[in-house]
């Protein structure tokens, strides 16, 4: 038998289900890689919680009543609240915080919303993030920088980068993440993993601490597009009474058109995403990609998305100032951290506000508020939204070109650790390719696709209209049929 860790989740499911394996012999196994932290993945692990889930696991499968992937280990994000391990969002502001409930998402994959049984997935414990899912490369944690375990000297991506690096490294079969401005794909194509945000809506917000609430949406990390299916399967779904921004579109089967023939798929290649400033290793295994495709029956059509490049000052105006109005609930007052020494209620509040928040947050925090003031609304704000609306209407008239949309996560691989210290605009630019999909609602997703330079992955985005995250999983998963490079993982693991 393939040892534990190297199964995917789909492979583990199908060990539990036939009990050649148990949920708690799984979950030790998982819990003895993780100790130590490597590359500073984890933010807290508690095993009695995870064995006592695992326990439990055991005796639904026993009785006949398991879960779609019951047993089966997942690691969290940080900023999907959960009652038992702690929820900073990689922030001091929240040290030590204890949520009363779990986040919707949380529930679905363990055992369940409203007497509804869930998949039955038990909680590895909670993964590193950029603190408030703000960053590029999840060296804005407070509490340290992941590393990617395919070169620990360069980032894993960000902001769901404890997620990707888990994944990547074994420590986990799969992990949760959000994606705001591309912060589950990059991360994905930084890790060599797989990756998909949904359409925004389709996974309830409910529990997840908001950064940019119009932006922000749950997706599962793991090895597979078969994999994402049967995590994706199990997080969407309604969540209408908890949550003002799900859709009303019932659960779906991600799973049943994975075998679907990609003969007569219409590709479209957006010009805009191979320019100057994508670099040569990465367009080479785009490249790559787009003729195994073709070879599957697909047809590359040419299209072009001609607002890409004002994703980035649209993006950079809207999400921050969505995070200026969430933010200001961390003030001191009712949980989280609070200055020790300050005289009167205002002070407090300031004191409590720049102990707690990391220097990007407070940026992004003075930046929003800044477009939002009072002669600045209308000139920065309300002009980005229109500008989002028009981005929104470009990726409609592409699609009445072709079927999904491809091209590559990144410009580059992933840099080396503190390369971008000092220029954080060097960051927001790397989210170019991403923003776009994010800003119009878009589902996507990052497929491992080969190797650039210094050995390290490369991911291809593929991007979906509406509702379609089956078509995305499905031409993601015939791909991974006829090449291996989402079976690599990195060196001594």
């Amino acid at each position: 038998m393939t040892q534990l860790h190297n199964m995917t989740v789909a492979q583990l499911a199908q060990t539990l289900q036939t009990k050649q394996a148990s949920a708690v012999e799984v979950a030790t196994a998982f819990l003895a890689r993780a100790g130590g932290n490597p590359h500073n993945a984890f933010l807290d692990i508690n095993s009695e919680v995870t064995l006592a889930q695992a326990q439990a696991s055991d005796a639904r499968i026993a009785a006949g009543t398991a879960g779609a992937l019951e047993g089966v280990p997942i690691a969290h994000k940080d900023v999907f609240v959960t009652r038992d391990f702690a929820t900073t969002a990689g922030s001091k502001i929240l040290s030590g915080y204890r949520s009363p409930f779990d986040a919707t998402v949380v529930q679905k994959l363990g055992t369940g919303v409203n007497h509804q049984n869930g998949a039955g997935m038990v909680s590895l414990g909670k993964v590193n993030c950029d603190e408030f899912a703000m960053g590029s490369a999840n060296e804005n944690s407070a509490y340290g920088a992941v590393t990617n375990p395919w070169d620990t000297s360069r980032v894993p991506g960000g902001s769901s980068g404890g997620s990707a690096a888990a994944v990547a490294a074994r420590l986990a079969p799969a992990a949760t993440g959000t994606d705001t401005g591309g912060s589950i794909r990059q991360p994905a194509s930084f890790c060599g993993i797989t990756g998909i945000k949904p359409t925004y809506g389709r996974a309830s917000r409910y529990g997840m601490i908001a950064y940019a609430s119009s932006l922000d949406q749950a997706g599962p990390m793991a090895r597979s597009a078969e994999d994402c299916a049967l995590l994706l399967s199990a997080m969407c779904g309604p969540d209408l009474d908890r949550d003002s921004t799900s859709l009303d579109v019932p659960a779906e089967n991600f799973s049943a058109k994975l075998g679907d023939s990609l003969a007569g798929l219409r590709i479209g290649i957006p010009k805009e995403f191979f320019g100057e400033g994508l670099a040569t290793d990465v367009r080479t295994a785009i490249d790559a990609a787009l003729k195994t495709l073709e070879a599957q029956g697909a047809k590359l059509v040419p299209i072009t998305l001609p607002r890409t490049e004002l994703a980035i000052p649209v993006y950079y105006i809207i999400a921050p100032a969505e995070a200026s109005s969430n933010l200001s609930r961390f003030d001191g007052v009712k949980f989280g951290h609070r200055a020790k020494d300050y005289t009167d209620l205002v002070s407090m509040y300031k004191k409590t506000r720049a102990e707690g928040f990391g220097e990007e947050v407070k940026r992004r925090i003075m930046t929003g508020a800044y477009v939002l003031s009072h002669g600045y609304y209308d000139a920065y704000y309300l002009q980005a939204q229109k500008i989002r609306r028009m981005i929104a209407d470009d990726f409609q008239r592409a699609f009445a070109e072709c079927d999904v949309i491809a091209g590559p996560v990144a410009p580059t691989v992933a840099w080396k650790l503190g390369n971008n210290a000092s220029d954080p605009l060097a960051d927001y630019l790397a989210d170019i390719f991403t923003l776009p999909a994010s800003l119009a609602g878009l589902p996507g997703m990052s497929v491992p696709v080969g190797f650039g330079e210094a050995g390290m992955p490369v991911g291809m985005q593929l991007i979906g209209n509406y509702l379609s995250e089956a078509r995305l999983l499905n031409v993601a998963h015939q791909y991974q049929l006829a090449t291996d490079h989402h079976l690599q993982k990195p060196e001594g693991i």
